[in-house]
């Protein structure tokens, strides 16, 4: 077994954190209240270190500024969630191993959504069974409690031009059964639903609602 280097994040120390999770390698946490602050997100990813810290520096201007155009769609992407409870958000950014190597961008957030109280495996069954134009849908049995994914294709303006992007989204409801955690990954990559579909399976069976640090633990 490799070893990996495991990174925890402050917010995991949080007197008032309900809910832990962990994110695989290619994964960079969003610096969510700047980039809702600024009107230009190619501002703010030329100035942003967390945005382009997957790349080993130094990069010429001309290179961060491919980068910074091909990270365009992700940060709109996440203008358009910052209203929706979102609460964390990450971009991930992967090769494209399985064709010509092009890095495929995704957005991966965590939100908060109220709900009508009702037994947590009949909430999670009624959201897979009750969302429009899925065009995959899974009632998920998890470690932390009954679950659901469901994947849709968006359209978003990208420069307006239209684009498809594939959401896919696991609905946790919380043990009080009052209040759902929402697991969202999207991406342009539709022709990697499978990969993404995969990926946030194993992040979800990572969520748990009860600290899973053990006090005196070394932390990297």
């Amino acid at each position: 077994m490799n070893s990996e280097v495991i990174v925890i994040d402050s917010s995991a120390r949080m007197q008032d954190a309900d809910i832990w999770f962990a994110l695989p390698a290619g994964f960079v946490p969003l610096p969510l209240n700047e980039i809702i602050r600024s009107g230009d997100t190619l501002e703010v990813a030329e100035r942003t270190s967390p945005l382009l810290s997957f790349v080993e520096a130094p990069i010429s201007v001309d290179r961060r500024r491919q980068l910074v155009s091909l990270l365009a769609p992700v940060q709109r992407m996440l203008h358009v969630l910052t209203h929706s409870g979102v609460v964390h958000c990450s971009m991930g950014l992967h090769r494209d191993d399985e064709s010509d190597g092009a890095l495929l961008p995704s957005l991966f957030t965590l939100s908060w959504t109220g709900t009508a109280w009702a037994p947590r495996s009949v909430t999670a069954a009624r959201i897979a069974a009750g969302v429009l134009g899925s065009r995959y849908v899974e009632v998920l049995d998890l470690p932390c409690g009954p679950a659901s994914l469901v994947e849709t294709l968006v359209t978003a303006q990208v420069a307006e031009t239209p684009q498809k992007l594939l959401q896919l989204a696991v609905h946790v409801p919380y043990p009080d059964a009052a209040k759902l955690a929402v697991l969202t990954l999207s991406t342009p990559a539709v022709h990697r639903a499978d990969h993404y579909r995969d990926l946030l399976r194993e992040v979800a069976r990572i969520v748990t609602f009860k600290n899973p640090l053990l006090v005196g633990q070394d932390e990297v």
